[in-house]
């Protein structure tokens, strides 16, 4: 799996990337077929750095699975929360891709 990460309007430092790789790289474990080329694009960061509610953060995920796309994402006053949100969201798609493939 090869997971491209990206960043707006904040810095990616290296706890932060690890995460973002252990939490999205987890999703490695729901695909088995090895013939599948996996690959995701992970941009984290804040819409704008003038945001009059305080600090909301976002995660945007799209993994493509063979030909298919599957995209999620998630804000949230916490990164960390909203990439936990965007993973189980692809799970969830995941499964249900997956439960389509085998009929």
């Amino acid at each position: 799996m090869k997971i491209i990460i990206s960043t707006k309007n904040i810095s990616l430092d290296d706890a932060l990337r690890v995460f973002v790789e252990n939490k999205i790289g987890g999703l490695g474990k729901f695909i088995k077929d090895p013939d599948d080329l996996i690959e995701v694009r992970v941009e984290i960061g804040k819409p704008s750095r003038h945001h009059r509610s305080g600090n909301i953060f976002y995660a945007e995920a799209n993994m493509k699975i063979g030909g298919k796309l599957l995209r999620a994402d998630f804000k949230h006053l916490d990164l960390r929360t909203a990439i936990v949100q965007v993973r189980d969201e692809l799970q969830r798609q995941i499964e249900k891709f997956k439960g389509k493939r085998g009929r």
